[in-house]
């Protein structure tokens, strides 16, 4: 099968919910909170989950969208805030319009603090099979600090709760690098999420990225971001960890238990299709990347005239699609070198001999089954050395 055809056969749904309670200070996806106007807030989600179904209606009636779909991902924002009677008239639309495999993982990302023991059943009985906990942190000053709305013990009921509810597939999101954490603080935290047992982990660095509050903060010399030597001593605490505890590091910020990777994102480093519906959502098909307005009063007035809410797109050179299944693949599960070779016409033991040998002799890279992978040891400096193949 041909990298295209492949990735025909293989899509994947996103939709983009862009509520939060509260904007927190490190985020920069696009997002809307109530901001003292309740009544506002409510008649907003209302028009824009009216407006996503449109838009599901109408991306179904292209036929070049006729895939099997094999994972849907409510992302945000934070989706837990819509009621299960919301998400349920979204479920039931995607499978009255598209093609959704009957074994499809469905995730829905799950900001505890905004639902409860009966909310998580409603949420299982609907179809949900994996939650995506925001947890990012097991202390109660580090979430303040992050203007989290949750606490830690709350963050710990929410994840019993989803036992309870039938959730056997649960992720967690945690946040190192936080300014003056220390090292025993952040084992701390993996400590208490591994006592917990998730199916997966996703563990970020701190990053202060440009139009936030937090970078707003260290402008202003409030904040004094960890030192990028500590960072490394941090990620590498808990690659360290998680691989002791049995979770494969299957990318860079990524571990999940045998059996339990997230097949969603594994489509996205694989480079294989997918939609993206909501405000800001981004999509990739074929050679063509597109995406939304971030703004969902735009968004919903474009769709409530029948016009799809595309923002802007660019087709990929063949040059770029190279470049990126070369930096997805060196960031996750490897590149097959055959395929590689195949499908872009590019031969990575000829063209960078030299760098391939002495990542290998370093054991930055292993080479199994023709499959070319960065070791943990790589991983921690994943950016350097697709920089190397790049340039």
């Amino acid at each position: 099968m041909n990298n295209s055809a492949l990735r025909n056969h293989m899509a994947s749904l996103y939709l983009h919910i862009p509520f939060c309670e509260h904007k927190c200070i490190y985020c920069d996806f696009y997002s809307v909170a109530p901001n003292g106007a309740p009544a506002h807030f409510e008649a907003l989600v209302d028009r824009y989950v009216h407006a996503l179904q449109r838009e599901i209606e109408l991306c179904a009636a292209d036929e070049r969208f006729a895939a099997s779909y094999e994972t849907v991902f409510f992302g945000g924002g934070t989706p837990s805030l819509l009621s299960p009677t919301q998400i349920e008239r979204i479920l039931n639309l995607l499978h009255r319009h598209f093609r959704i495999d009957a074994t499809a993982e469905i995730t829905l990302e799950t900001n505890p603090g905004t639902v409860d023991l009966e909310t998580l059943r409603a949420f299982r009985s609907l179809g949900i099979n994996r939650l995506s906990m925001g947890i990012q942190s097991f202390h109660d000053d580090d979430l303040k600090f992050l203007s989290r709305i949750h606490t830690a013990e709350q963050a710990k009921e929410c994840v019993r709760n989803a036992s309870r509810a039938g959730f056997d597939n649960v992720s967690f999101d945690l946040i190192f690098a936080l300014p003056s954490q220390t090292p025993e603080r952040w084992e701390s935290n993996l400590q208490q999420a591994n006592e917990l047992a998730p199916q997966h982990i996703s563990a970020y660095s701190l990053i202060v990225e440009p139009n936030t509050q937090l970078h707003r903060m260290v402008q202003s010399k409030q904040v004094s971001p960890l030192s990028l030597e500590a960072d490394a001593g941090l990620y590498e605490t808990t690659i360290d960890f998680f691989t002791t505890q049995g979770y494969e590091q299957y990318e860079v910020s990524n571990f999940a238990l045998p059996g339990f990777k997230s097949r969603h994102n594994s489509n996205y480093w694989n480079h294989s299709n997918y939609l993206g519906l909501g405000p800001s959502a981004h999509s990739f098909w074929g050679h063509r990347r597109w995406w939304n307005v971030a703004n969902v009063v735009e968004y919903s007035t474009r769709l409530e005239r029948n016009t799809l809410p595309v923002a802007g797109e660019e087709r990929l050179s063949r040059g770029q699609l190279r470049d990126e299944e070369l930096f997805l693949g060196l960031r996750s599960e490897g590149i097959d070198v055959a395929g590689f070779r195949k499908r872009h016409n590019s031969d990575l033991f000829t063209e960078h001999r030299q760098t391939v040998d002495e990542l290998l002799r370093e054991r930055y890279a292993v080479m199994r089954d023709d499959r070319f992978r960065l070791t943990s040891r790589g991983y921690l400096v994943c950016d350097e050395i697709c920089a190397s193949f790049l340039s």
